[in-house]
């Protein structure tokens, strides 16, 4: 695996780690100011009206002259200009990653360059796979899927894309049949089985449909060639702990608390070995 897919891959283990020992025992803060779509289906004017419902009447101002400034701009590259200031705003002003997602992704597409079509991609996709509102889910991989395409077009060789092309389809609930992505996937793995990106992925795709066995194939693989690959550690673990196989399940829980420097993260994981010991 190249490098860059490396990153892009675990860029988000902390994040993950995080919600997958907290997230079971720590129950969601009710925010009605947040974007929730009670199954249906959600577009991005509901988004941002809930996210500027959170805002200061200073911030609203500010917000007002950036997206004027956006209907002002005479060319593509003023208006990705003022969509980047828009981003940053929601990032570092507001602290609110639905609306910079989005306007990551039209600065994205006003540019039209493969390097910032995959950055904003990837950035959907990854924050899809820590959503459970399946609005907000389906959303967020619609946007991933129309920016990937995009950027096929300019790189159409490029397998990384077609992984996470594929991926919007199993992880985003775009599709009525979720086999259309895995078939992508599956087309790189078995061309290049020294993918690691696609031999990650069928295995969470294993794990989310409840096929164990193929999951703990695909997932082993990857532990071979990335034996510090911690993401993929805790999934072991997970998948094994689902089997009924403890012995494995606490192998792999150990294996993943020597590569997290987190006291709160590492005593969750104590909790759970503690519990398939008995």
């Amino acid at each position: 695996m190249k490098k860059q897919q490396f990153i892009l891959v675990g860029g988000g283990v902390l994040l993950f780690c995080l919600i997958y020992f907290f997230g079971r025992t720590i129950p969601p803060k009710n925010n009605s100011t947040q974007p929730v779509s009670q199954g249906g289906s959600i577009d991005v004017n509901t988004i941002l009206s809930a996210s500027k419902a959170q805002l200061t009447n200073q911030q609203q101002a500010y917000l007002s002259q950036l997206e004027s400034s956006v209907v002002r701009g005479d060319t593509r590259n003023q208006q990705a200009t003022v969509y980047r200031q828009l981003a940053n705003f929601w990032k570092d002003s507001a602290h609110l990653l639905l609306p910079y997602a989005y306007y990551t992704g039209q600065a994205a597409e006003l540019e039209n360059s493969e390097k910032s079509l995959t950055f904003a991609a990837h950035f959907f996709l990854e924050s899809l796979r820590q959503q459970n509102d399946p609005g907000l889910k389906r959303w967020m991989g619609t946007e991933a899927k129309r920016l990937f395409e995009k950027a096929l077009v300019l790189n159409p060789g490029n397998d990384s894309l077609k992984i996470g092309l594929g991926s919007c389809y199993l992880f985003g609930n775009i599709s009525e049949n979720p086999m259309q992505g895995i078939q992508m996937i599956r087309e790189v793995a078995e061309r290049d089985p020294n993918n690691m990106y696609a031999q990650l992925t069928l295995g969470m795709g294993s794990m989310i449909s409840g096929q164990i066995d193929k999951a703990i194939e695909r997932l082993s693989i990857v532990i071979k060639a990335q034996p510090e690959n911690l993401e993929v550690m805790v999934m072991l673990a997970e998948a094994y702990e689902q089997k009924g196989d403890n012995t494995n399940a606490i192998k792999w829980y150990e294996a993943s608390k020597k590569l997290i420097n987190n006291a709160d993260i590492i005593s969750e994981i104590d909790k759970r070995i503690k519990l398939l010991k008995k």
